[in-house]
Parts: C-alpha cells; structure tokens; sequence
C-alpha cells in the first residue's frame, strides 16, 4: 500500500512568527515529507523555501478569500496526505481608536484573524489523524480588553476561547490543539499595525524575539498544553487579568496607551 505524505501546513509564512515557524519546522521534523507555506507575498515565500532542506509548497493566497479557500480544500484533497500540523500564524492588528479606523480594514481584520483561521482549521481537520497537532496564534491581547486595540483583542480573544474548547473537543481523538498567547514580538507586525497609532512605549520593554516565541509554541504543542504564554512578562500579566480587577486594569491601559 502506498504511504501517505506527513504534510505540515503554515499560513501566515512569508514573515515574522509564522517565517520563524518555517524554519524551525524544517529542522525539527525530519520525518514530514512536504511543508505548506501559506501567505500572499509570493516572493517572500520563495525566499523562505529556498532557505529550507524540506520539500515545499508555496500556495499564494489570502486566508480571508472565500474562492481561495475553496481551492485549498481541493488541493488538500488531492493531495493524499496526512496533516500532522496546522500552524495558524497569518493575522494583523492597527493600533487606534475603533471610530477613527476604517470599519473596512478592521472588518478585514476580522475576517483574517477569525474568519480565516476557523475556515482553515475546519478544512484540515479531515485530513489530521491520531498524533496532529494545531496551533493557533493568538496574543497576550486576548487576555483583556484593549483601548487603543479594541477590534484586534477581541479577535485575539476569539481565537483563545475557540482553540481552548476545540482542544476539549478533539484531545479524545489524539489531536491537540494549542494557543500561543505572546505579548509584543520583534517582527514586521508593527509597520502595518502602526499606521494609524503609536504602540505604548512600555512594550518595547517586554518585545520577545520570534525565536524564543516559536520554540515555546513548539514546545508547548509537544507537550499538548492548550495554552502556553512566552515571556515571564505576558505570564504576569495573565496573573494579574485573573486576580485585579478587570476595571483597574482597563483604567491602567486606557492611561497607558
């Protein structure tokens, strides 16, 4: 009988968190026989592929586009193969007031932060089996809300909630679901979320590097956690949303931002 392909699938992996994912997926599962790169910058993903030792394919598309979408249920299906990871990693944010954003880009940011990520999760799903892990990238944003970053914590907050539970719903199947929650990483991010507002300065002080942000989230997936939070910064914040008063805690970032 002819095996089946080990596929590994990434969107979002033309840059930052999810470029990072790629490499260290090359070089941490030797047994995957093909690696998806996901994203819409078809350049940037060629220059992720060349630097990889695993065999790729690049699929150009946005994650928000339904017809896209549609025709990577048809290549899954083709393919033959069995995921044994799914790593969400495309979504943005703008920083700013929700009345002086456009409701456009921030109903954009919804599509891909949550829409996006779902519709993906949904179409993979058939073609994972006992062992495939999910990881979802969400954000210390989630954690509470955020003046100044309304529509993006709230989608933020979307994708922990819904991978929490879906880790609930599959675990007795052997798949597990994790969601990385990393306060602000040092990555391209920040040039599209910055057009409009500036972000609070104090996070400079608590940025993490992609690295450190990934090889959490892989770890944390290898020990099936459903959450995990890189960074001792992000972990005391996660405390402090648990036990101070959502209220103060509003107050201190609406003076903060």
């Amino acid at each position: 009988m002819k095996k089946r392909k080990n596929i590994i699938i990434i969107t979002g992996a033309s840059s930052g968190i999810g470029q990072e994912f790629a490499l260290q997926v090359d070089t941490a599962f030797p047994n995957v026989d093909e690696i998806w790169l996901v994203a819409r910058r078809k350049e940037r993903l060629e220059e992720v592929a060349r630097v990889m030792e695993h065999t790729t394919r690049l699929i150009v598309m946005d994650v928000a586009d339904e017809y896209a979408m549609d025709d990577f249920e048809k290549l899954l299906a083709e393919s033959g193969g069995v995921v044994r990871m799914l790593i969400n990693a495309a979504g943005f944010g703008l920083i700013g007031d929700f009345m002086e954003l456009s409701l456009e880009e921030q109903l954009e940011m919804l599509l891909v932060n949550c829409e996006g990520l779902t519709k993906m999760t949904y179409l993979v799903l058939p073609y994972m089996a006992k062992g495939s892990r999910i990881i979802q990238l969400a954000s210390g944003a989630a954690f509470l809300p955020q003046p100044g970053f309304a529509v993006y914590a709230a989608s933020k907050s979307f994708v922990l909630s819904f991978s929490r539970a879906l880790n609930g719903e599959l675990a007795p199947y052997g798949i597990f679901v994790t969601a990385v929650c990393p306060g602000p990483v040092n990555t391209e991010f920040f040039q599209r979320a910055e057009q409009y507002g500036r972000m609070p300065a104090y996070k400079n002080l608590i940025m993490i590097d992609t690295e450190k942000c990934v090889s959490d989230a892989l770890r944390a997936s290898y020990l099936r956690k459903s959450m995990t939070v890189p960074g001792l910064p992000m972990k005391a914040f996660l405390a402090a949303s648990k036990f101070l008063p959502q209220e103060l805690l509003l107050r201190l970032a609406s003076c903060l931002k």
